[in-house]
């Protein structure tokens, strides 16, 4: 069954160094499946896609980080790219915004890399995620526990590991985001 997204409003959290199929596709798809979706950066201007090492396409920024909330949207994507989480983790406006997705039961779709964002808003804590592998110790030293699937949903929370993974992150994405609050989600 195809999930209609029509009224939803999903954030895309990206910066620099966002791994471009990461957040291209899963933005295709979600549009697609009705929702509006929004691009939130640190700073305005456009943001540099990157495809594996070499530069991609640039992103036009919807809005800035300090001017957006948790509230405003229905769900969250945080697409990967090594730079793009390193820096991302690095803005507390932006572990603010993930965190209050997480306190606001919302559900939030994360790739890659994407999970060290979640690492930092500190929401992995009895979870069961996965992620990149290289991030797996992180990801248990932060409390949560890391398996290696295509694609793993934890009370609204959807992962997956790589761009190879991106038609089933894609369709579980949709469908959490369909489904809407997940009241029981742990924080």
């Amino acid at each position: 069954m195809e999930k209609n997204l029509s009224g939803k409003r999903i954030a895309f959290l990206a910066t620099d160094g966002v791994e471009q199929s990461e957040l291209s596709k899963p933005w295709d798809a979600i549009k697609g499946a009705g929702a509006e979706v929004i691009l939130v950066s640190l700073d305005a201007g456009k943001i540099q896609g990157m495809e594996h090492d070499e530069k991609g396409q640039q992103f036009n920024v919807d809005q800035v980080i300090s001017d957006v909330s948790a509230a405003d949207f229905d769900g969250l994507v945080l697409p990967g790219g090594v730079a793009n989480p390193d820096k991302l983790r690095m803005e507390e406006d932006a572990v603010s915004f993930v965190r209050d997705f997480f306190e606001q039961s919302k559900p939030v779709a994360a790739i890659c890399h994407g999970p060290w964002t979640l690492i930092e808003a500190d929401v992995l804590k009895g979870r069961t995620i996965t992620s990149w592998h290289s991030l797996k110790t992180d990801i248990i030293n932060a409390g949560g526990e890391w398996v290696d699937e295509e694609v793993h949903v934890d009370q609204g929370l959807v992962t997956s590991r790589k761009p190879d993974d991106l038609d089933a992150f894609c369709a579980k994405a949709i469908e959490e985001f369909s489904e809407g609050r997940h009241e029981g989600q742990r924080v």
